[in-house]
């Protein structure tokens, strides 16, 4: 009776030389790029792919700095969460409108059909450039974002939001049906596509999602997420933004404070707080993000209700101070550039970034 043949496995070898074994490295390595191409095995200081992330800010000088890198990373997953009427969305208008300053290509998938081009277009987004989807279904909306994101030619991309992804069976069937963890599943299989190709076209994805209240919770936080784990695992960054109080002009509400905390960060240190205006009249108010922000780190002085700069009173009051800067640019960025020059420097990022506020909606 003939034997039965096998693979023949190679058999582990033990190496003492260390000059043999940099040899057996080399040698391994020229196997894997030959089975899998080139670029699939690398020193880490060789390569140019894996190198420091490129940013692109957030419009809030508190928020760059809280997220310790200047911005949100391009080839990462980011997920940004809160209650509704957060300002989550405004955030990331905010981001798509930065990335097209800087000759960037953006697309936004409207899955919620609710994205307000007015509201955009003062935000600072150039309608004309955006790229924008409104898909039926949960699977559309994500291959859409694949296809996007695989052709190596959108810089950013945002869905908004999760919880309106919803699965084609949800869509097809009837009021009532039971859909137990069938957007997890899908979540869960799309974030297995995504991750790679995100970091291989060097894309900058963006999630928006709702909180939802666990049922029986007694001790500890009832709130979650919607889609299940997998969008928690893969983000790089995942940040909690609410909206903690109203701006008031003569009993008007002409804005509101919001509060933003990088609870999860792959690159810098998490758990930092930034808080920021966000007014109707322009979105993130820049001038008093980069007051609050240049008060603290003493690039400004303040003196009871007087702002100097360089030894000169600017102004008394925050307000009379944001007019004054909204009319000099020129002053505004060279004060925002002293901030970046301290924190080069060494100066160290508080845990709390931004003036903070006491109240809580």
């Amino acid at each position: 009776m003939a034997k039965k043949t096998q693979n023949q496995i190679p058999e582990p070898t033990k190496i003492d030389d260390k000059k043999q074994r940099l040899e057996a490295v080399k040698i391994a390595m020229q196997q894997i790029e030959k089975e899998y191409g080139k670029g699939s095995i690398m020193r880490l200081g060789e390569s140019k792919k894996i190198s420091k992330s490129e940013v692109i800010p957030t419009g809030s000088i508190a928020l760059d700095l809280a997220l310790g890198i200047g911005g949100l990373p391009k080839g990462r997953i980011v997920e940004v969460y809160g209650p509704e009427a957060s300002g989550k969305t405004s955030l990331c208008l905010h981001v798509i409108a930065e990335a097209q300053k800087r000759g960037l290509t953006a697309a936004f998938i409207d899955a919620e059909h609710a994205l307000d081009p007015i509201r955009a277009g003062i935000i600072g987004v150039n309608l004309d450039e955006l790229i924008i989807s409104q898909p039926d279904t949960g699977e559309q909306a994500l291959e859409i974002v694949e296809t996007l994101v695989r052709s190596g030619g959108v810089d950013v991309v945002v869905v908004d939001s999760v919880a309106a992804l919803v699965p084609r069976a949800e869509i097809e069937g009837e009021m009532g049906d039971a859909v137990m963890g069938m957007q997890a599943r899908l979540m869960s299989q799309a974030m297995r596509k995504l991750t790679g190709a995100t970091q291989k076209s060097n894309t900058l994805l963006i999630f928006t999602n709702q909180i939802r209240m666990k049922i029986g919770v007694m001790f500890g936080n009832p709130e979650t997420t919607t889609g299940g784990q997998a969008l928690k695992f893969y983000s790089s960054i995942r940040i909690d933004f609410r909206r903690i109080a109203n701006i008031t002009q003569k009993e008007v509400v002409i804005g509101s404070r919001h509060r933003a905390k990088v609870v999860k960060n792959k690159l810098a240190p998490p758990f930092r707080i930034a808080e920021f205006d966000i007014m109707n009249d322009e979105g993130i108010s820049k001038a008093s993000g980069i007051i609050d922000v240049a008060t603290e780190f003493e690039v400004l002085e303040k003196s009871g209700a007087f702002y100097k700069y360089n030894g000169q009173t600017l102004a008394q009051g925050k307000e009379a101070l944001k007019v004054i800067l909204k009319e000099k640019p020129e002053l505004l960025k060279e004060i925002e550039d002293k901030v970046w020059e301290a924190v080069k420097t060494g100066k160290e990022v508080p845990v709390e970034v931004g003036e903070q506020s006491d109240s809580e909606e």
